[in-house]
């Protein structure tokens, strides 16, 4: 079986290596099944890797252009490009932190390779959220 980290660009897979034994198997699934550009369906666990079964692969498009012959430079339009719906504010608040350590560890990585990054921000809406931030 080939790498299952091979399908991201050089950075992205660097740090996840560097912060991970391997990929969980629910983490090989969902990357296949997003590969081929299926809407997916992540049902394992706590503690099997969800959060980056799911994000990892947007993180790479969003920051890296995504693919292992990239250079990152792509410009990518403003706007929303990944929408979280969370059942409970906490878990929104949990997946947020969680996102915090890949977004700098690429951006690390990358720049250890000479290559530019995308700006990438994560921001939580809930009904707490002032009008004019959710703007």
């Amino acid at each position: 079986m080939s790498d299952a980290l091979e399908r991201f660009h050089p950075a992205t897979a660097s740090w996840f290596r560097g912060a991970f034994d391997r990929p969980t198997p629910a983490q090989e699934g969902a990357w296949d099944s997003l590969a081929s550009g299926a809407h997916t369906l992540v049902v394992a666990p706590t503690g099997s890797g969800k959060t980056l079964s799911a994000f990892l692969d947007s993180l790479d498009r969003l920051m890296l252009g995504g693919g292992g012959d990239t250079d990152g430079s792509a410009e990518r339009p403003p706007g929303t490009h990944v929408l979280y719906i969370s059942p409970l504010k906490a878990l929104a608040v949990d997946v947020e932190r969680n996102l915090r350590a890949p977004l700098a560890g690429i951006a690390r990585q990358a720049a250890s390779l000479g290559v530019r990054t995308a700006e990438v921000t994560v921001g939580i809406r809930t009904g707490d959220t002032p009008p004019e931030e959710r703007r």
